[in-house]
C-alpha cells in the first residue's frame, strides 16, 4: 500500500478499528481494488461480496473464497442465478452474528468515474433480512475517491460517513416502502461522501486531488527517482502493457495491473537477487533488492500524478 498509494487520505481512520456486526455501504469506482484497499486497511477481516458470475471458473472461486469474498449475482448475470443470493445473504447474516464486517458494493456496477450512480436494492435487503433477525446490524457509508484510474500511484480519499441502524425505519413501513427509505437514507450519505466530476472536468481533478510535493524532498529523492524507473521497468513495462491491450476498456485496469504487480513484485526480486548473485558471486550484492521497495516508493512520489487518456 505504501508504493501503490502516493497519499491515503482518511477522514475517520479511527472507524478502521471497527468491530461488527457492520456492513461497510460503498460506492464503486475502480473494480475488486476497491475490495482490496478497504479490507487491507480494516483491522478486522474484511468479507465483500463480488460479481457472481466470475465463479463459474471452480479454480477462480477457490481463490476468491480464500480472500473472504462472496458472490452476489444480478439479473444481467442470468435470472436463474438470483436464487444464489439467498445462500450468499444467508452467510453474511452468519458473519454478523459473529461480529464481523461487510462490504457491499451498493451501486452493483464499477464504472470509473467520478459521480455517484443510482442504487441497487441489494444493500437494502440484505440489511432489512438481518434486521428481521434481530441482528443489531449497522450500516456504514464510505466513498472512495482516486485521482486518476490509469496513473500508477494513487491519490486515494475514503469517506466514511455515519452509521445508521434499523432506526431509520417508520413503524408500519411496507417491505418495499422500507427498502425505499433505507436507499434515500443511503443514498444522501454518500452523495456527501463520493467526489461529483465530470471525466472531462480536469482542472477541477487536478485542483481537489493534486499534492504539491516540496522542492526539497525533489531534490532527495530525484536520484532515487530515476533509479527506481530504471529497476522496475523490466517488471512494470510488461505488466502495463498486457493491461493497456486486455484490460482498458472494461474498468479493470488498475485491478488487474495492482494484481499482477501484487504477486509477480516478491518473484520479481527473489529472481533479481539470484541474478546479482549468479553475476558477481557477492550475497552483499545478492541483497540489493531489498533497497527496491525504497525505490519505488520514491519514483511513486515523484511522478506524474494523473492521466487523461480515459
Amino acid at each position: 500500500m505504501k508504493i501503490y498509494c502516493r497519499r491515503l487520505k482518511i477522514n475517520h481512520p479511527e472507524l478502521l478499528q471497527s468491530e461488527g456486526p457492520l456492513l461497510i455501504a460503498a460506492n464503486h469506482p475502480n473494480s475488486f481494488l476497491d475490495a482490496i484497499i478497504v479490507a487491507t486497511l480494516f483491522r478486522r477481516p474484511v468479507y465483500s461480496l463480488v460479481r457472481g458470475d466470475v465463479y463459474r471458473n471452480p479454480f477462480y472461486a477457490r481463490i476468491l473464497n480464500a480472500l473472504l469474498m462472496l458472490p452476489v449475482y444480478r439479473m444481467s448475470e442470468g435470472q436463474e442465478n438470483l436464487g444464489l443470493n439467498y445462500g450468499t445473504f444467508e452467510r453474511c447474516r452468519n458473519i454478523f452474528l459473529k461480529k464481523g464486517i461487510v462490504l457491499i458494493f451498493s451501486e452493483g456496477r464499477s464504472i470509473n468515474e467520478w459521480k455517484m450512480r443510482p442504487l441497487m436494492k441489494g444493500t437494502a435487503r440484505l440489511a432489512l433480512s438481518s434486521w428481521e433477525a434481530g441482528i443489531p446490524l449497522r450500516i456504514l457509508p464510505l466513498g472512495i475517491n482516486y485521482q486518476s484510474f490509469l496513473s500508477f500511484g494513487k491519490n486515494i480519499e475514503l469517506n466514511f460517513g455515519k452509521a445508521f441502524g434499523k432506526e431509520i425505519l417508520l413503524n408500519g413501513n411496507s417491505y418495499g416502502q422500507s427498502i425505499q427509505l433505507f436507499n434515500n437514507h443511503l443514498k444522501e450519505a454518500l452523495i456527501k461522501l463520493v467526489a461529483n466530476f465530470s471525466t472531462a472536468d480536469h482542472e477541477h481533478i487536478v485542483n481537489h486531488f493534486k499534492i504539491q510535493v516540496p522542492f526539497s524532498k525533489r531534490i532527495l529523492l530525484f536520484p532515487f527517482y530515476i533509479l527506481g524507473a530504471f529497476l522496475h521497468a523490466p517488471l512494470f513495462l510488461p505488466v502495463k502493457l498486457l493491461c493497456l491491450k486486455k484490460a482498458l476498456h472494461n474498468d479493470h485496469y488498475d485491478s488487474v495491473m495492482t494484481g499482477l504487480l501484487f504477486f509477480g513484485y516478491p518473484i520479481y526480486l527473489i529472481l533479481a537477487g539470484l541474478v546479482l548473485y549468479a553475476l558477481f558471486s557477492s550475497i552483499i550484492l545478492a541483497l540489493l533488492p531489498l533497497t527496491f521497495p525504497f525505490l519505488a516508493w520514491s519514483h511513486v512520489q515523484l511522478k506524474n500524478q494523473f492521466s487523461w487518456k480515459q
